[in-house]
């Protein structure tokens, strides 16, 4: 447990510190006064000023989350710093440079994780090829077979491998899957129904597929799998996000910390490969939902930025503020309730 404690702290302090540099870094290219730059959250455990005395280095008790504080970020005015350093002063690209770098950073940051795992382990080709079909399984008993190419699963364009995996995911388990595959050069469809089975007291659905997962490995496929993997990842998530409201994903599927300490304990056995492999992939997941448009995430800010655009005038800072305040109630209503439902699971 404790070592488990210890690579969930690193996991995701590793990628709140990457998110918040990016706020940081364009922060100081852009002249804005920085309070404090702050790793985790609740009472600080350790603190240092920077050499110029202007800036608060931060480690928090509680390591989850973290954040950069801003001259002119909230309503409350500082008269001491020079109106010109302050967030709200600067041009609108600047602050949009501010607010989208957090997530910028983590998508770089990604991308460079995935780069290594390819260089340093071999990159998974990433073809949606079926190269086992498993016997007496339902998709041998429906006609698929090894070597089978899927183009489309429910009528869903199938790109990756990781489209094969994520739309299975989201498909009505009870009904046929329709599967599209193209087998040398004719193409095929094979109504697939899946097998349930019980797993540790859970219903487990299978059709029996095993997924092409050869590797490659030089430069040349590192780089290659890094692009392919990141805007796999990407779009990962804008079907999760799109399945919510469509009712493919419900909320209590979705993971919070305590999920992610026992994936990251689960990892952490199978290998450093793994553990690299979820950092780039929880990296993507926070930079992705912080650009969600809605109040409290960086995506919220940025709105708030385009509606000053399309207006003429900003919005009233007391009026924004306001809107992320009960945003970020209501976020933590989420959490709350997502949390909630990763403990039950434990039981």
């Amino acid at each position: 447990m404790l070592l488990n404690l210890i690579y969930f702290i690193l996991v995701l302090g590793i990628i709140v510190l990457v998110h918040e540099c990016g706020h940081f870094l364009f922060a100081k290219l852009c002249g804005i006064y920085v309070y404090e730059f702050s790793i985790g959250m609740g009472p600080k455990l350790f603190s240092k000023k920077g050499k110029n005395g202007e800036t608060e280095y931060c480690i928090r008790a509680i390591p989850i989350g973290g954040f950069v504080s801003l001259a002119g970020e909230e309503v409350d005015d500082d008269k001491k710093i020079p109106e010109n350093r302050k967030l709200y002063a600067k041009k609108a690209w600047q602050r949009f440079l501010v607010m989208f770098f957090g997530a910028g950073f983590n998508f770089i940051f990604a991308v460079l994780v995935l780069f290594f795992i390819g260089l340093a382990y071999g990159s998974t080709d990433s073809r949606p090829i079926i190269s086992e079909v498993v016997k007496d399984n339902p998709a041998a008993i429906a006609g698929l077979e090894d070597g089978d190419r899927v183009i489309s699963i429910n009528n869903r364009k199938v790109k990756t491998s990781d489209d094969i995996s994520l739309y299975l995911q989201i498909v009505n388990k009870e009904k046929p899957v329709e599967f599209k595959i193209k087998r040398g050069e004719k193409e095929y469809t094979f109504n697939v129904t899946p097998k349930k089975e019980k797993v540790e007291n859970q219903d487990v659905y299978r059709i029996g597929v095993i997924i092409n997962s050869e590797k490659k490995h030089g430069f040349i496929a590192a780089i290659e799998y890094a692009y392919t993997k990141t805007i796999s990842l990407f779009h990962q998530m804008v079907v999760t996000l799109e399945s919510l409201f469509t009712g493919g994903v419900s909320l209590s599927q979705f993971s919070g910390p305590v999920g992610i300490y026992n994936v990251v304990g689960t990892q952490a056995k199978a290998g450093f490969a793994n553990i690299l492999y979820l950092i780039a992939l929880l990296s993507i997941n926070v930079g992705f939902i912080n650009l969600i448009p809605l109040p409290a995430f960086d995506g919220g800010r940025i709105l708030f930025l385009i509606i000053e655009k399309i207006k003429g005038s900003p919005v009233k800072p007391e009026t924004e503020n306001k809107i992320h305040t009960i945003g970020f109630l209501l976020l933590m209503i989420l959490m709350v309730y997502i949390t909630f439902n990763d403990i039950l699971r434990l039981f």
